[in-house]
């Protein structure tokens, strides 16, 4: 239910769901559609409002959905379209919103879009995807790079040019500079609005364009060995180009032709200043350009501080905020901060104005999982191996009980290994736990749903004097109902003053009680995470 005067999506949270990872129907090692569908009452037990699912359009499977050969089609290790109209209807039922993953950058090379574009110069489709002619020493026509390494230009030898790919050779770029495409790829959405759905995730929406004269981008001055091949060069000409935000627009008014206050939502990792243009001229671009800006900040308590001053400040009128810890790209919280951070660092995603994102796993503690080489399955990692770019690690099954399989499947082996400890970290063992991970997080989702103060109110930073606390308040303008939250981001006791007399703890990180009256001071343990009820202002 959305606060009064908010449309869901503001007061909402958002879970994301990696399919292949999240339950198993059918004993094949890999998630589907009914295996979500299994599951959505953990969703609803959990406190969420909408289930984002990441690709399962049908793929090839080069990068694990998103090289799409049918974009209205369900992939067959998924299910089938049946399949997901049961489940957009079981979330209904259950309250749930239905988000999609959207892929408009590039298709597979299996497309039959790209088959025919690749079959002659002269054919229709030639002007759906980037084809260039070789330099003039016959090799790519500049010295772009693939975000998963190497050139981003492939040779195709019958029809002697290059097409032009931000990913893998697999994944050749659309042409949106042609209407034609244009068309077709907002049709796509309506198809998928039509079944219902509430809204997508754009993917990679940044790279939508490139410079239409081929520039060649400028070198990085602060590459060096170790880091992703892609970074030797600054992405000047080939990400965040003026032309995005008008196919942007178009993307938001299909969806504003719709009932029932549907959401776009997009990836996009540049700096916040940049970040803010997402939302349009006049507010008709995205609703939520994600917000990942809390994924590469320091865990230290004044550069967070700073960086929710920043992103506060630099909001378009009007303009929603969203904070995203963790996804299917970034180490897992558990293992970025450490356990006992991890559970701050659900406070404070839960906490800060703004739509979160929850990870699927994050909710009980889960772990990067190590891949033996054998067992590798990304792309990117098996393009550069061993700089740590792999997102297999993040990727890993669900672990829903003890049993075999982690109560993710029935097969012999699952499609990516599960962690050592998964017959101790996982919902069951968690769920009769009154100090478990997954306890914190549905103590939080219920104290949200039930304080607009926190679900939808203003933000205001606190000054402390303690090192290793990050303060602040979220105030429901309409009652005047103030909640203060005070994060100890360190390993030591942290005494914080200034407490008004009549000042209640509602909830501890440690989930423990400490509902007894405040004395002027809380004595924060380390690494604990609280939520303060203050005294309502004569």
């Amino acid at each position: 239910m959305a606060a009064k005067g908010y449309a869901w999506w503001q007061s909402g949270v958002i879970y994301q769901v990696y399919p292949r990872s999240f339950q198993d129907s059918n004993a094949d090692g890999v998630g589907d559609l009914l295996g979500i569908l299994a599951r959505l009452d953990h969703l609803v037990a959990l406190g969420v409002d909408a289930v984002w699912i990441s690709p399962i359009t049908a793929s090839p499977m080069a990068d694990f959905g998103y090289d799409v050969a049918d974009y209205t089609g369900i992939d067959p290790a998924f299910g089938t379209l049946a399949n997901f109209d049961r489940l957009v209807a079981a979330a209904h039922v259950r309250g749930l919103r239905v988000i999609l993953d959207y892929v408009p950058n590039h298709s597979s090379d299996r497309h039959p879009w790209f088959l025919e574009s690749r079959a002659s110069r002269s054919s229709a489709r030639r002007d759906w995807y980037i084809w260039r002619d070789p330099a003039p020493d016959g090799g790519p026509p500049n010295n772009w790079l693939s975000e998963f390494g190497g050139p981003a230009w492939t040779l195709d030898q019958a029809t002697g040019q290059y097409w032009y790919h931000a990913y893998l050779p697999e994944q050749p770029d659309l042409n949106w500079r042609n209407p034609q495409v244009q068309d077709a790829m907002l049709e796509v959405l309506r198809f998928w609005l039509d079944r219902g759905v509430d809204g997508f995730r754009v993917d990679a929406i940044h790279h939508l364009f490139e410079d239409e004269g081929l520039r060649d981008n400028p070198p990085n001055p602060d590459w060096r060995p170790g880091l992703s091949p892609a970074r030797r060069v600054i992405r000047a000409y080939t990400m965040d180009q003026a032309e995005v935000h008008e196919a942007i627009a178009a993307m938001r008014r299909v969806a504003d032709a719709y009932p029932g206050e549907r959401v776009l939502i997009g990836e996009a990792y540049l700096p916040i200043d940049r970040l803010m243009a997402y939302y349009g001229a006049g507010l008709t671009g995205f609703h939520l350009p994600f917000n990942f800006h809390l994924l590469s900040t320091p865990w230290d308590a004044r550069a967070i501080a700073a960086l929710v001053e920043r992103y506060e400040a630099a909001l378009p009128q009007g303009a929603w905020p969203n904070w995203v810890l963790g996804n299917h790209d970034r180490s897992r919280l558990a293992s970025r901060l450490g356990p006992a951070q991890a559970r701050v660092a659900a406070m404070l995603l839960l906490t800060l104005r703004g739509t979160p994102t929850i990870y699927q796993g994050e909710e009980i503690g889960m772990t990067d999982v190590p891949i033996p080489p054998d067992r590798v399955q990304d792309p990117w990692e098996r393009r550069v191996p061993g700089l740590g770019v792999g997102r297999d690690p993040v990727r890993t099954p669900m672990q829903w009980d003890a049993g075999a399989g982690a109560g993710f499947t029935g097969a012999v082996e699952p499609w990516l290994p599960l962690p050592r400890d998964w017959r101790s970290v996982n919902v069951a063992a968690q769920e009769g736990d009154a100090s478990s991970v997954l306890t914190l997080y549905r103590a939080l989702l219920r104290l949200r749903r039930a304080e607009p103060a926190l679900s939808v109110g203003a933000y205001a930073s606190v000054a402390v004097d303690a090192p290793d606390v990050l303060a602040y308040e979220r105030r429901d303008e309409a009652t005047g109902r103030r909640l203060r939250i005070a994060l100890n981001l360190g390993d030591g006791q942290r005494v914080l003053p200034g407490f008004a007399l009549g000042a209640r703890i509602l909830l501890s990180s440690y989930l423990d009680d400490r509902s007894s009256s405040i004395q002027g001071a809380i004595a924060l343990r380390p690494a604990e995470g609280v939520v303060v009820e203050l005294p309502v202002k004569a």
